[in-house]
């Protein structure tokens, strides 16, 4: 049989003694027939592997020659590198004999003799290099790092007990195997397939993972034979769970920073937070508040040894419907003294919860759905943060376990405890900002009409819906005041600004319209007045008239419908103009002439009169209403003309339609709508005479508003008529100017007007005993239920009105 490599022979110079030596019978198509104690000792392997492969058993590389020759029945000398069971390395000199049968002729079988020696050292001493030797298992074995070398096949061959742990098995279970066979739970394909690419490229490579529950940073490096070719993979890796945790921890901190508290609502601040600590450090949270809370009151002390009532804010599971809800979100549940959520809101701090807490398991047996929870789903850890804010509990954040191995730790109770002080922070600015909007919204309702009153001029409806709270409640207002002669005044009005200074502010401003409203301004003289009081207004409270537009500005728009004349006279002070639908199905938006804010001053206001037929439709409005969706004027009346086209015969769909039709489900502004149908008094409701500056007429004047009142039905008006039409009728005639005229109109009430060219006013006094003059004004106001003046452009009017003959008045007079 040829030999191949070294000669067989060898020199007696040339002979080095053994480290070891083992026998092994081959076949001489390689296998193995026989193994001896010495084998068994040097190599690991039991006899049992007779029968085997012997390239199958030990060969490093398959490739080298030896092992060719070995399958092939041919002798061989020379250097080899094997691989002992537990998958370490082992440089050999293997020399293969034939086995000679009595005639010298081959038997078919090989002898192997296998000497084993130490490498030598990198510097030739021997001595040296068997010390190096020596301390290279130990220390691999004992090194602080998870350490393993792969073959080019990425089988493991060296593994110290380490990667072992982090592998979840024995180093010497996993000698020999491939790793794609020993892929761990929990690792991804990213390690193999990073080593396969350093394997096949021979670059470094690196790898940053979770394999099981640890972080691990793994270096990956080529291994290279004598002529650099890669032979395997090494590998490092290093436990960065803590590094890992911390950074996790701050990235957490961070996406809180930018999610926790982003609008001023307590409730949805409570989802914030749940949706922040679900999945990343709990599996299920609740969030439980102060029903004071959530009211924007500040929580009310509680007595020790009682339970404590909360309402859930917030739910959230890292599995949809697991647990159970033993509360459902927007309940109220009772929490025993002994419960972990009691005990912390007691204690004021954290507290860290479990199955071996007697509280706890106390707590969970007395309700039904909490222990399914605990003994079905698994919960085995939990937690209870206080929401502390500015030295006051809001409530409390509790955190369970189940699917997650290991129990909350005091880092991840740090964590929370931070967490819940942020959302606890963000709670009480929405708390504080709650009972801020509430306080405002409620002097803004109080100031605002509730009821409409009862008059002949209009049928009237309004809509007043206050901003988001984000913006706070504003200055928008709106009023219908009877007038006299079935004269009604129809105003809305804006103040610039949020919260309660343009609440007071709005208030003020609708005392003032009102009370110059009874006097019976025209619409443009009235809004001459209040400008003048806003910036008396701005002046008191220091402002100055330079500041004012900004701090204190406001806007008016006030319109007067005579239902007799059916003419509508408007004046607008900075305001939107109405739009109008007429009977015919035409919609307009009026063309006033708009006057400057309120509060400028030194501008005229300009009136404009126009005349509205019966049953015409007009809606005043704030700038809130066109403003909307982020448009423009033009788009905002375009849009609103539209909705009127399809305007029902009810004011309030009407009013609802508009809403819904113009408005974002939040709105940013405040708005205020008053939508008015004009009615209209008809001939047999008037009654007009033209009187001459002649005192005989008195009589006369008397006689036709009986006759007119026993047209009517009214006869048992006719005293007081007759008393009233005959002192005004006396006054028009001694102290006025012509033009007089005589009016009767019947509607709710009776109304007996006298007009005059004539702008002196008459006032009311009480006549001393030898005075002339002074007793019929008074005489008027006894027997009637009101009398005043009003101006015109030229000249006055003064009326009275007194109820009909069958309302309850008349029983006290």
């Amino acid at each position: 049989m040829a030999q191949r490599g070294s000669a067989v022979h060898e020199s007696p110079h040339d002979h080095r003694p053994p480290a070891d030596l083992a026998t092994i019978v081959v076949s001489a198509h390689g296998r193995v027939l026989g193994w001896s104690d010495d084998a068994e000792h040097l190599l690991g392997h039991s006899p049992e592997v007779v029968g085997h492969t012997l390239t199958e058993l030990l060969a490093v590389d398959a490739s080298h020659p030896a092992w060719g020759a070995l399958a092939a029945g041919e002798a061989w000398s020379g250097p080899v590198a094997v691989r002992h069971r537990d998958g370490r390395r082992l440089d050999a000199d293997l020399r293969a004999c034939p086995s000679l049968d009595g005639q010298g002729k081959a038997h078919g079988w090989s002898v192997v003799t296998v000497t084993v020696s130490p490498r030598p050292s990198e510097n030739g001493a021997g001595a040296a290099g068997r010390s190096d030797g020596a301390m290279l298992e130990p220390t691999f074995a004992q090194a602080s790092v998870a350490v393993a070398t792969f073959d080019a096949k990425l089988r493991y061959q060296q593994v110290n007990s380490l990667l072992g742990d982090m592998m979840g098995t024995g180093a010497a279970q996993l000698r020999g195997r491939s790793y794609a066979d020993v892929l761990p739970d929990g690792a991804d394909g990213a390690w193999l397939r990073q080593l396969r690419q350093v394997s096949e490229t021979g670059s470094p490579a690196r790898y940053d993972g979770y394999i099981g529950d640890r972080a691990w940073s793994v270096e990956m490096w080529p291994v290279k034979d004598s002529s650099g070719r890669v032979c395997g993979v090494g590998t490092a890796a290093f436990d960065n769970s803590a590094q890992h945790g911390a950074h996790q921890r701050l990235a957490l901190l961070n996406q809180a920073g930018a999610l926790i508290g982003a609008t001023l609502d307590v409730g949805r601040t409570a989802r914030e937070l749940a949706d922040v600590v679900v999945p990343q450090l709990a599996d299920f949270v609740t969030v439980e508040l102060f029903d004071s809370v959530l009211a924007g009151e500040e929580p009310m002390p509680q007595k020790a040894g009682e339970p404590v009532l909360l309402r859930r804010a917030a739910a959230r599971s890292a599995i949809e419907g697991v647990p159970e809800l033993a509360v459902e979100v927007g309940a109220v549940d009772s929490y025993p003294p002994f419960s972990p959520p009691a005990r912390c809101l007691a204690a004021g701090r954290p507290l860290l919860s479990g199955l071996d807490d007697p509280g706890f398991v106390r707590w969970i047996e007395g309700d039904e759905t909490r222990s399914a929870g605990v003994h079905r789903d698994g919960i085995h850890s939990g937690m209870a943060v206080p929401l502390r804010a500015r030295g006051i509990v809001l409530g409390v954040a509790v955190l369970w376990r189940w699917t997650r191995p290991g129990a909350f730790q005091q880092d991840d109770l740090l964590l929370v405890e931070e967490l819940a002080g942020r959302a606890a922070v963000s709670m009480d600015n929405a708390r504080r900002y709650t009972r801020e909007h509430a306080t405002a919204l409620t002097m803004q309702r109080s100031l605002l009409p509730q009821v409409l009153p009862q008059q002949a001029a209009v049928e009237a409806a309004f809509r007043y819906l206050p901003a988001s709270s984000e913006s706070g409640v504003g200055g928008d207002w709106f009023d219908v005041i009877p007038l006299s002669g079935t004269r009604v005044a129809l105003v809305v009005g804006d103040v610039a600004g949020h919260g309660v200074h343009a609440s007071a502010a709005m208030g003020r401003l609708r005392t003032a319209v009102r009370t110059l409203a009874d006097v019976d301004l025209p619409p443009d003289e009235l809004l001459t007045h209040v400008d003048d009081l806003v910036t008396h207004l701005a002046s008191d409270d220091g402002m100055g008239s330079a500041g004012l537009p900004g701090e204190f500005g406001a806007t008016c728009l006030y319109a007067v419908y005579d239902p007799v004349s059916r003419h509508c006279v408007l004046a607008s002070a900075g305001h939107p103009p109405p739009s109008v639908l007429y009977p015919n199905g035409t919609v307009a938006t009026l063309g006033l002439t708009p006057g400057p804010p309120l509060g400028v001053g030194g501008v005229p206001f300009e009136a404009t009169e126009l005349e509205l037929p019966e049953s015409s439709l007009i809606v005043l409005h704030t700038d809130g209403l066109v403003h909307s969706h982020n448009q423009d004027l033009d788009t905002g009346f375009a849009r609103l003309r539209d909705v009127l086209t399809a305007a029902s015969s009810s004011l309030e769909e009407t009013c609802d339609r508009l809403i819904a039709a113009m408005l974002p489900e939040r709105p940013s502004d405040d708005v205020a709508v008053l939508v008015a149908r004009t009615r209209a008094l008809h001939s047999d409701q008037v009654a007009t005479w033209g009187l001459p500056v002649d005192p005989e007429v008195v009589a006369d004047a008397r006689a036709q508003a009986t006759r007119q009142l026993a047209a009517w039905g009214l006869e048992a008006a006719s005293f007081v008529t007759e008393l009233v039409v005959s002192e005004l009728v006396t006054n028009a005639i001694r102290y006025g100017a012509p033009p007089i005229q005589l009016r009767l109109i019947r509607d709710r009430t009776l109304i007996c007007e006298v007009s005059d060219g004539s702008n002196t006013a008459p006032h009311l006094r009480r006549a001393r005993t030898f005075d002339e003059g002074g007793r019929g004004l008074l005489l008027v106001a006894q027997v009637t239920q009101g009398w005043g003046t009003r101006h015109a452009g030229i000249g006055k009017t003064i009326w009275a009105e007194q109820p009909l003959p069958d309302d309850p008045w008349w029983a006290d007079l």
